[in-house]
């Protein structure tokens, strides 16, 4: 047998028919089996959401510190909220009695009397001044106009001379601590006067006609 008959003949086609099997099986195989990922994309991706799983954590603690500092102070603030409302009853008892020594009573008192009055005095000031040291500050409200979250109205006074719902007068004196509200100040306000846009409008053409 020649070699050419060897290389043609029915063993060549068994070759050549077992080589293109291998092969289909080989090619079946490699589609059948999944693509192996990229090592250094994978640790991109786990970088990545590392860096967002610490972004956000950073975020939270943030906020919780913010959170508890304002908790810590608002504790400070207004810890002694329920002690100062009580320590404003005995002020407006020492006020009352104050207010109950006509100024003719003052002017001829003795000495005694005269003493007895000023460490009253003494001691409602150092009261106040105690008061404000932990934050509680007294309102001031006679010639503001009415703001019901400071102000609480208990009469109206007719006085045409100042803006409607100015306050003209105090009947009991209102205290705030830090921001809040301790006790709204008890008030008359105006009834009767012009409006504060009016009043503000009016005082302009003065100056101008002036």
């Amino acid at each position: 047998m020649t070699d050419d008959t060897t290389k043609n003949g029915p063993d060549a086609t068994a070759a050549d028919a077992a080589a293109d099997a291998a092969a289909y099986v080989e090619n079946e195989i490699a589609q059948q089996e999944p693509a192996q990922p990229d090592p250094i994309e994978l640790l991109k991706a786990e970088n990545g959401e590392l860096r967002d799983r610490y972004l956000r954590l950073a975020a939270e603690m943030d906020n919780l510190r913010r959170r508890t500092e304002r908790e810590v102070k608002d504790a400070k603030s207004y810890s002694v909220a329920g002690f100062a409302r009580d320590m404003l009853a005995v002020s407006d008892n020492l006020r009352r009695a104050l207010d109950a020594i006509s100024p003719e009573t003052k002017a001829a008192a003795d000495a005694g009397l005269s003493t007895l009055i000023e460490g009253v005095e003494m001691t409602e000031r150092a009261m106040l001044s105690a008061l404000e040291r932990h934050g509680v500050r007294k309102l001031e409200p006679v010639g503001q106009k009415f703001d019901p979250n400071f102000h609480q109205a208990m009469f109206e006074v007719p006085n045409p001379d100042v803006p409607n719902n100015t306050v003209v007068q105090v009947v009991q004196a209102g205290f705030t601590i830090g921001e809040r509200v301790l006790r709204p100040a008890m008030v008359g306000v105006a009834k009767g006067g012009p409006k504060p846009a009016e009043a503000e409008t009016n005082s302009v053409f003065d100056e101008k006609d002036a």
